[in-house]
């Protein structure tokens, strides 16, 4: 998907998204005023973006654990990720898919 696909289809899959996809491309989910967003990302974002997110500054690699107790902590419904073609977002969609939660892949 596009990052405008990714946003378009997110207010059927939930309401609290966590958000992979770089700070760069917030601006398309910034009219989703009715959902919440975790973003993580290496360097602060800069708007536009969603008016309700929380920031959560990091770089992997990240632990199948670490994803998991984040996932829970923040009742994340459902995911939105870059298709890194690595082994990098292993442990997300492994948690994801755990705790049966959609994931949206966006398109480098």
């Amino acid at each position: 998907a596009s990052l405008q696909e990714a946003a378009a289809l997110l207010p059927a899959l939930g309401r609290r998204v966590f958000l992979t996809t770089g700070r760069l491309g917030l601006a398309a989910f910034a009219h989703l005023d009715g959902l919440w967003f975790l973003v993580r990302s290496v360097d602060a974002p800069e708007p536009p973006y969603p008016a309700r997110m929380d920031v959560l500054l990091d770089r992997g690699p990240f632990t199948l654990e670490g994803e998991r107790a984040l996932l829970r902590r923040h009742r994340v419904d459902v995911v939105v990720t870059k298709d890194s073609g690595g082994a990098a977002t292993a442990p997300k969609l492994t948690a994801a898919r755990e705790a049966g939660l959609p994931v949206v892949v966006v398109r480098r």
